[in-house]
């Protein structure tokens, strides 16, 4: 369970990433080396969303060392 909390955690830093440069730059990297809503942008925005969704049960273990 540890390494799927790290991949998603490194999916959701990505996304993170992706959204800063298209809030300050309006450069959106996915589209650029993917394609505008190409088949494959859409899978990786969906992946990344759902990364998004898992990761808010990280709040419910802050602190628990398991």
């Amino acid at each position: 369970m540890k390494a799927l909390d790290y991949i998603v955690l490194i999916l959701v830093i990505i996304g993170a990433v992706n959204w800063g440069l298209v809030g300050f730059f309006e450069f959106d990297l996915v589209r650029v080396i993917f394609g505008n809503m190409s088949i494959i942008s859409r899978i990786i925005y969906a992946v990344i969303g759902l990364c998004g969704l898992y990761a808010i049960s990280y709040c419910g273990r802050i602190g628990n060392n398991d």
